[in-house]
């Protein structure tokens, strides 16, 4: 069975992850981020280790036993050459087109997952950066994107994006993507989906445009919602209770029912990573507080003596907690720089959110490690699909193909 698809823009891999647990092969993922391509890579390792009885070896790289370059030298190098570490453009183009034929053996590609960097399509950084945004040349990575399309002419493709996206330069853009996919002999459509929708616990919007082959006749698969019972409090109910600046990669708890639903942490698996909470100053304490006893205070109600920032007008919702008895807002990539839009709804942590927390909310497997820092790590998990999301997309387009 043709299984194989292309991951471009790849990211972290929240997408592909949803993939393959529906068994597709990625046959490439292409990321231009070194600390994504590592966790790409690190995740490529895991699998040949799980499906070769080498897990003690990953276990040994998870708790600083050995190196990455030593746990690396366990691995195949055409495992760890799935990644293709490159920027997409006109230059590099060719040559990321020459290492995914050559692992593609003469084998047909069954489908292209990914979607291009959103800042330029996010309404929120166009707000920020007018000119800039305007004129910024990842608008146009979809165009690349296409070229892959093109080139490889999968039965089916994903392009996922930020719901800004249908209102950038005037919903030009949009259109303009989806009038060059239908030239390229697919039926598309597109939908607005919420990742609540499909269990994660996170509302979380992206526009997911799914294209088939016309010859197909295939249509857009229909999603039947489904809200989770689940809620923050089940999320975090196994891990150790934390001060800010501290650290605790030891279970509080076995597994509960929420964690093994949503694939994120096993009976069996007691490897805890990235538990670490960020320092906070006095004063960004004491509003955590107020916030935490007053549920999201704007930043202009808070105590005069608290408000260190002259912008009293835009982004009043800066400090924001993440509730217990509900799912979370949006994870997005700002998490990397600071964690005031994240605050844990434990009055007594008083902290922002850990790594793990954060790709929790995501719906990452406790197994999964990010590469390379704790604010890299960050920063992928805010840009990634969630993987729960990732899979019921995956599921519905297996069932259509096969």
């Amino acid at each position: 069975m043709n299984n194989k698809i292309i991951d471009l823009f790849a990211g972290a891999g929240g997408l592909s992850e949803g993939f393959r647990r529906n068994n597709f092969e990625i046959i490439a993922h292409v990321e231009m981020d070194k600390d994504a391509a590592y966790t790409l890579k690190t995740r490529e390792a895991f699998y040949y280790c799980k499906n070769n009885n080498m897990m003690n070896i990953y276990i040994d790289y998870l708790n600083k036993k050995i190196s990455r370059e030593k746990f690396y030298s366990y691995i195949p190098q055409q495992v760890l050459n799935k990644v293709i570490n490159e920027e997409i453009s006109e230059i590099t183009m060719p040559k990321i087109f020459n290492k995914i034929d050559e692992m593609l053996e003469n084998k047909k590609v069954l489908g292209i997952i990914g979607g291009p960097p959103c800042q330029a399509y996010s309404i929120a950084g166009r707000s920020r950066m007018k000119e800039k945004i305007k004129n910024d040349p990842r608008n146009f990575l979809y165009l690349y994107y296409l070229e892959f399309i093109k080139k490889y002419q999968p039965k089916f493709f994903v392009f996922e994006n930020v719901q800004g996206i249908l209102s950038a330069k005037e919903g030009s853009i949009f259109e303009d993507i989806k009038r060059r996919m239908k030239q390229l002999n697919y039926n598309i459509d597109y939908k607005l989906l919420d990742s609540n929708d499909f269990g994660v616990v996170q509302h979380r919007k992206r526009i997911i445009i799914i294209g088939y082959k016309k010859e197909l006749k295939i249509n857009y698969p229909e999603f039947e919602k489904f809200k989770t019972q689940y809620n923050i409090r089940d999320l975090f109910y196994d891990l150790p209770k934390l001060k800010d600046g501290e650290t605790n990669n030891n279970y509080a708890l076995p597994t509960n029912q929420c964690l093994q639903d949503l694939k994120i942490r096993d009976k069996n698996w007691n490897i805890l990573t990235y538990n670490q909470s960020r320092n906070l100053n006095e004063n960004d304490k004491k509003i955590y507080k107020i916030c935490i006893k007053q549920k999201n205070i704007k930043y202009d109600e808070l105590p005069k003596n608290l408000i260190k920032h002259n912008n009293k007008e835009a982004f009043l919702d800066r400090f924001k907690v993440v509730e217990y008895d509900k799912p979370s807002h949006t994870m997005v990539a700002h998490i990397s720089k600071d964690g005031h839009h994240y605050i844990h709804p434990d009055i007594k942590q008083c902290r922002s959110l850990t790594v793990r927390e954060a790709a929790r909310i995501q719906s990452f497997p406790d197994d999964y490690y990010f590469e390379s820092s704790r604010t890299s790590a960050y920063k992928q998990i805010g840009n990634a699909v969630p993987v729960f999301m990732a899979e019921k997309i995956a599921k519905k387009i297996e069932e259509s193909l096969f």
